[in-house]
């Protein structure tokens, strides 16, 4: 395999692993390619959908909190609404994004970077 052709598999491995639905597996891919791999696109990438993930999981935690109080229920299935349409829209972009220009990471836009 071409390291270009290598680079775009696991750089869209990252971002699509999102749609696994075990939590362990959906974050431990992006954090397994980050330690092995010697690319420094694919970390980019790696860490990128770890900070998605992350952000994705802050997201939803407030979502609960503010679904308890009788005044965040609105705001809490807005919120919802928008991570769940979120959780499938934004990956699937970063898919397309990265097996189209391997040259670069794929930046999710309104994301907090922890990683």
């Amino acid at each position: 395999m071409q390291n270009s052709d290598q680079r775009k598999l696991l750089s869209a491995l990252c971002h699509g692993s999102i749609f696994l639905s075990s939590l362990l597996v959906s974050i431990g891919i992006p954090v397994a390619i980050l330690l092995i791999s010697e690319d420094e696109i694919v970390k980019g990438n790696a860490r990128e959908a770890i900070n998605f993930h992350i952000n994705l999981y802050l997201y939803a935690a407030l979502a609960g909190v503010l679904a308890v109080t009788v005044i965040g229920i609105p705001i809490a299935i807005v919120l919802g609404i928008a991570l769940f349409a979120a959780s499938f829209v934004m990956p699937i972009l970063a898919i397309v994004s990265v097996l189209g220009d391997s040259g670069r990471p794929y930046r999710y836009p309104f994301i907090w970077r922890l990683v």
